[in-house]
């Protein structure tokens, strides 16, 4: 039996079958949903959107997507699931099926880093059903990501750990407790710039086989299929208004965010200070402040 809570957690039923978590909190005239990173990360980032959005007037929407910890998990080692769901169209029409059974119409869709992909595909493809687009640390191309994310690696580590590094990947180990370390101390201070507080469980809650398939084995070796997304020359095609918020210590070029809110006609570009690619943990008072008035905005 399906769970089901007035203005709260719902589990819906796609076409396909599985079932997605969902959970609506607040009850402002704005309708906001979020998609969340990854790929293959869950809802938790958004945890408290609605809290701090409801002086705002602003109801949320959050939902983990097919493959992530809280929704149904297909079994991704059959080549015929991985063909069917593990592709950008098919999370860009999941989002609009989500959007359809919930009742949702003349929204705004946020999309956190993986989530900012599917958020730009579904402006340039649905806009009729938005009434703006919030890009959170995402840019338009993975490309310049790569190369940036790489350049703050070299900044970061000495030539020892670095030339180590190569050496793991290029062996493909990648879980020597060594490596996994200087893995993890580029995502405490870029990743989560601050020590707040991060969503944490006794087991581990990514959807290793959908980051694996899209991403690689992590931010540096990224040989999946997500490597050759690139949405440059399209953003001037962006309708909708649209939100562009970046930490100012962030693993995604601050240039090319600049750049796409040049090329996006209706654009507003925000930069969060002391805050890395999770700003909304990092500094929330900023992010939301910012976020909530540029919402409120765009009912004057």
């Amino acid at each position: 039996m399906a769970k089901y809570k007035a203005n709260g957690t719902r589990f819906i039923t796609l076409d396909n079958g599985y079932h997605l978590w969902t959970q609506t909190t607040g009850s402002g005239d704005i309708h906001l949903m979020t998609l969340h990173g990854g790929p293959g990360g869950t809802n938790e980032v958004f945890e408290n959107f609605g809290e701090r959005l409801a002086p705002y007037g602003v109801t949320v929407t959050r939902y983990d997507q097919l493959g992530s910890f809280f929704s149904d998990q297909p079994d991704f080692s059959d080549p015929e699931n991985r063909k069917k769901f593990l592709n950008i169209d098919y999370y860009v029409q999941e989002v609009e099926e989500v959007r359809q059974k919930l009742g949702l119409d003349h929204f705004y869709l946020l999309g956190q880093s993986w989530g900012g992909v599917l958020a730009i595909e579904y402006a340039l493809r649905y806009p009729e059903h938005l009434a703006g687009v919030i890009l959170s640390s995402m840019i338009d191309n993975l490309a310049e990501y790569l190369q940036n994310v790489n350049a703050i690696r070299d900044s970061m580590f000495n030539a020892d750990d670095l030339a180590y590094m190569h050496d793991v990947e290029a062996r493909h180990t990648f879980d020597e407790p060594r490596y996994e370390a200087l893995v993890s101390a580029l995502g405490e201070h870029y990743l989560h710039h601050q020590a707040d507080a991060q969503p944490r469980h006794l087991i581990s809650t990514m959807g290793t086989a959908v980051y694996n398939y899209f991403q690689g084995d992590n931010e540096f070796v990224m040989v999946g299929a997500l490597k050759d997304w690139d949405r440059r020359g399209s953003m001037k095609d962006i309708s909708v208004p649209a939100y562009l918020t970046f930490g100012g210590h962030e693993t995604m070029p601050l240039d090319a965010a600049r750049r796409m809110a040049d090329e996006i006609p209706d654009s507003t570009l925000h930069i969060t200070p002391d805050a890395g690619h999770g700003q909304m943990l990092d500094n929330p008072d900023d992010y939301f402040k910012h976020l909530g008035e540029w919402l409120q905005g765009q009912q004057a």
